[in-house]
């Protein structure tokens, strides 16, 4: 991803027109055998009917129809894309974990240009969701897996599923703002819940999601990536990098880094390192194996 920026979605409605979709396609000729699930077979081992693979032949059922009824999040990738290879295991896990509130539908564009060209598909991973056979909502790249958890109960609320509101309207609120881009007003949203009720988990999650998005904005992620590997003792620039991986989805490395930097250092540059990593921690919450693994790390570099 060009930016690592948290950033409003880039869906704009009724810029996607799938109309030649709602007809029957010619039929294609026969496609050359492929390894794993046909078009439109449940996904297997990652979850059955909760993913699904599609082409242009089975689009129309396995998402148009499917989503008058059921919220349908529509993955495009390719296998030679790595951080598809990031975000798609954890739309999979996630749609397994909902069971069955939405689909996963998996889109191989080079298998399916005409599907991609038609959703606009300039890069890859994209991410569409499809509510009553229309696209709702849509983002590009790879996101934190908390951020991806709130974009799914946006989808699910728009998609009228029983249980997907959230139980406190002020979260509501604080995570429209922040996931519209307007950090200071989640921020205040944040606090003001936690002034009201102290230790609550999602406000703290949330309000280290706008640390987070402030820290990185303007970096260049390839360039920060860089000098931290030029220079291991930089606390500065190993912060942002570790910063911008769980940005990139692969928290669990940025914790790698940061428990590493905690053995180097001493003092307050030492204190420095272990708060930054606790508030990456606050952000994916305690219940994260990979959190739970990095505690212990921790633990262990300090004492």
């Amino acid at each position: 991803m060009s930016d690592p920026r948290i950033t409003s979605s880039i869906f704009t409605r009724g810029a996607v027109d799938l109309s030649a979709l709602r007809t029957p396609a010619p039929s294609p000729a026969p496609a050359p055998a492929q390894a794993g699930p046909p078009a439109g077979a449940p996904g297997g081992s990652v979850g059955g009917v909760t993913v699904v693979d599609v082409t242009e032949a089975t689009f129309q059922s396995e998402v148009l129809e499917r989503s008058l009824t059921t919220p349908v999040v529509v993955d495009f990738w390719a296998e030679w894309c790595q951080p598809c290879k990031q975000l798609s295991p954890v739309l999979e896990r996630l749609a397994v974990e909902g069971g069955g509130a939405w689909v996963l539908a998996k889109v191989d564009v080079d298998a399916n240009p005409r599907l991609a060209q038609m959703f606009r598909v300039q890069g890859i991973p994209m991410v569409y969701a499809v509510v009553g056979g229309q696209p709702v909502d849509a983002f590009s790249g790879v996101v934190p897996e908390p951020q991806l958890r709130q974009w799914i109960q946006a989808v699910l609320k728009a998609g009228g599923v029983a249980g997907a509101e959230p139980e406190d309207p002020r979260l509501d609120e604080a995570d429209d703002a922040l996931m519209s881009g307007d950090l200071d007003a989640a921020e205040r949203a944040y606090r003001k819940i936690l002034a009201e009720t102290p230790a609550d988990a999602a406000a703290e999650a949330g309000l280290a999601q706008v640390g987070l998005a402030r820290r990185v904005a303007g970096a260049d992620p390839q360039a920060a990536l860089t000098a931290a590997a030029a220079d291991p003792d930089d606390v500065d620039a190993q912060l942002l990098a570790a910063d911008i991986e769980v940005l990139s989805g692969i928290a669990e490395q940025a914790y790698q880094r940061l428990v590493g930097l905690v053995r180097r250092t001493v003092g307050d540059d030492r204190e420095k390192v272990r708060q930054h990593l606790v508030g990456l921690f606050t952000i994916a919450g305690p219940e994260d194996p990979a959190v739970a693994s990095a505690r212990r790390a921790l633990a262990s570099a300090l004492f």
